[in-house]
């Protein structure tokens, strides 16, 4: 479902101690960004924070306020430091108890009730008045509560709960992007690529350096909602690439 009337915004929040340790290497802020580009819906600020009660309660509380949408990751699980649930409790000022439906389909995914531990329980526990985002993974359900989607931290987990329940989200116009990759340096190119974007307000080109077989390279992004003013631009500055004896070329992103 889309509304191309306006910018649908949201914000991905990753909890957990075990990234900002450098421990574990997060991989779902990229797969949201990308998959929510694709609806329409522009992320405009991520964070990492520890499992620490007071930090997620006011961040919760902070980026519900200010984008239509909030994703958080990570804290769901079965041990004594996935506290998640019990913060967005916390936020909303509700209680939190285990939901009838999350404990009937771990009842039935676990078949033997020794299987069914008072740990594993409580990934049945959602915040009163939350929501069931189910999980085609593991079957612990994620859960909404209004604007604030909460979903577990293991990648393949999250990515199929993303997609359990995107069909819920209102995006606007999806975003597109073209990529030109070339040769010169963003000291060469900055100017003329300054003046692109002033003649483009409507388009956000980034510039991001990198080398590819021990060469310099930089591959400029171009994004937006109208495909033909992204093209336009796109096509214009491979002209000023090559008109300064540089490489240009424009591959699919």
């Amino acid at each position: 479902m889309s509304d191309t009337s306006k910018t649908v915004t949201a914000a991905i929040l990753v909890i957990g101690n075990e990234i900002l340790s450098g421990r574990t290497k997060d991989a779902n802020i990229q797969y949201l960004a990308a998959e929510l580009g694709k609806l329409g819906v522009r992320v405009m600020e991520c964070r990492v924070i520890p499992d620490i009660e007071a930090t997620v309660v006011a961040t919760v509380n902070e980026l519900r306020a200010k984008f239509d949408y909030v994703f958080t990751t990570g804290g769901i699980g079965p041990t004594h430091d996935d506290i998640t649930a019990d913060c967005i409790a916390k936020a909303f000022g509700v209680g939190i108890s285990e939901h009838p439906e999350a404990v009937a389909r771990m009842t039935r995914h676990y078949g033997d009730p020794a299987l069914f531990t008072p740990a594993r329980r409580r990934m049945a526990r959602v915040p009163h008045g939350g929501i069931l985002v189910d999980n085609p993974v593991s079957v612990a359900p994620g859960f909404q509560m209004e604007n604030v989607f909460t979903f577990a931290g293991i990648p393949a987990v999250a990515q199929g709960m993303f997609q359990a329940m995107k069909h819920r989200l209102v995006g606007g116009e999806p975003v597109l992007a073209r990529t030109v990759r070339t040769n010169l340096p963003e000291g060469i190119i900055a100017e003329p690529l300054g003046a692109l974007q002033t003649r483009y307000e409507d388009v956000e080109i980034g510039s991001y350096p990198a080398f590819r077989n021990g060469r310099p390279s930089v591959s400029l992004v171009l994004r937006g909602t109208d495909a033909a003013r992204l093209a336009t631009a796109a096509a214009e500055l491979i002209v000023t690439i090559k008109e300064m004896n540089g490489e240009a070329e424009e591959f699919a992103t």
